[in-house]
């Protein structure tokens, strides 16, 4: 199995908690994510093919910013397998034939997109999409593969009213999913759970490696995990926000990739691309088109 994370950054760490409680249970999961470091800057033999770089506790790297190592280092600290696969920033065409070679190198039967956040569930008519490039880069990807199984998770309902995104929205898509029967439900990420409290000890770890940058939507499902409540202030990258850290972060929900990838209003217009800032333009031009629906507010 393959625990990708989808929306570039951090996104990976949310994708896991479900890694190492598949590797738990004897299955074999790899971590991979859609990366926003300089990989161009690698050394030839950090790829393991095209577009594929297989990142490992020393890789050198001239960027200061590198997530994936910084798990990799984390894994290592705790003597588990320590390669996190990294793709570049790269448009749809791309991105999916390294995801074929990646997947047809592991013998991948299964991948699992994580996104940090819920904004990989909009369809692209809401109010607000968040930050949707990477996160449909990764769908419009993954879609197309021969892959028996392909969910799609998000971890950290409310992380993204920040950049717009109305999450009575997010409700709303996620029951039509269940209407389409590509919804697969809800559960907890705990402490009390190894997977839970290795998390939060890579959240901190992955702090300490980029005290200047820390990922504002994991330390926010980290306070969740812990209990916290309300504006937790853990970085001054929020400094002049409000947080709204709640028990909702905390929760995974579960979708049918080829389910919430069918519902995308326009995701077969990016499918030949081939730089991100390709999708970023479809997606700009798609939404001059198209009648936003009106934010709802929660009645309760």
């Amino acid at each position: 199995m393959l625990v990708a994370g989808a929306g570039g950054g951090f996104d990976v760490y949310a994708g896991l908690p479900l890694a190492l409680a598949l590797r738990e249970r004897g299955k074999e999961a790899y971590l991979a994510n859609l990366s926003f470091s300089q990989l161009d800057g690698l050394g030839l033999d950090a790829w393991l093919a095209e577009d594929v770089a297989a990142i490992d506790p020393d890789t050198p790297s001239r960027d200061w910013y590198f997530p994936e190592r910084a798990l990799a280092r984390w894994l290592h600290s705790r003597r588990l397998p320590s390669t996190v696969y990294a793709f570049p920033r790269v448009g749809v065409r791309p991105l999916k034939a390294a995801y074929e070679r990646l997947a047809a190198h592991l013998g991948i039967d299964a991948i699992i997109l994580a996104d940090g956040g819920t904004d990989i569930l909009m369809r692209g008519d809401e109010a607000g999409l968040g930050t949707p490039v990477e996160d449909m880069a990764s769908l419009a990807a993954v879609r197309g593969l021969d892959v028996p199984v392909k969910v799609v998770v998000c971890l950290g309902f409310g992380v993204d009213a920040y950049h717009g995104v109305n999450h009575a929205q997010v409700l709303e898509n996620l029951a039509a999913l269940e209407r389409d029967g590509g919804y697969l439900g809800a559960f907890s990420l705990s402490r009390a759970t190894a997977p839970g409290e290795l998390y939060l000890d890579a959240v901190a770890h992955a702090r300490g490696e980029m005290p200047s940058h820390p990922s504002i939507v994991n330390g926010s499902i980290a306070a969740a995990v812990r209990g916290e409540f309300g504006d937790v202030r853990f970085t001054d990258r929020t400094k002049g926000s409000e947080l709204f850290v709640n028990p909702l972060m905390s929760l995974y929900f579960a979708v049918d990739l080829d389910a919430l990838a069918a519902r995308s209003l326009y995701l077969d217009r990016i499918e030949d691309t081939v730089l991100a800032r390709q999708i970023a333009s479809i997606i700009e031009d798609y939404r001059d088109e198209v009648t936003p629906r009106p934010p709802r507010v929660f009645p309760h």
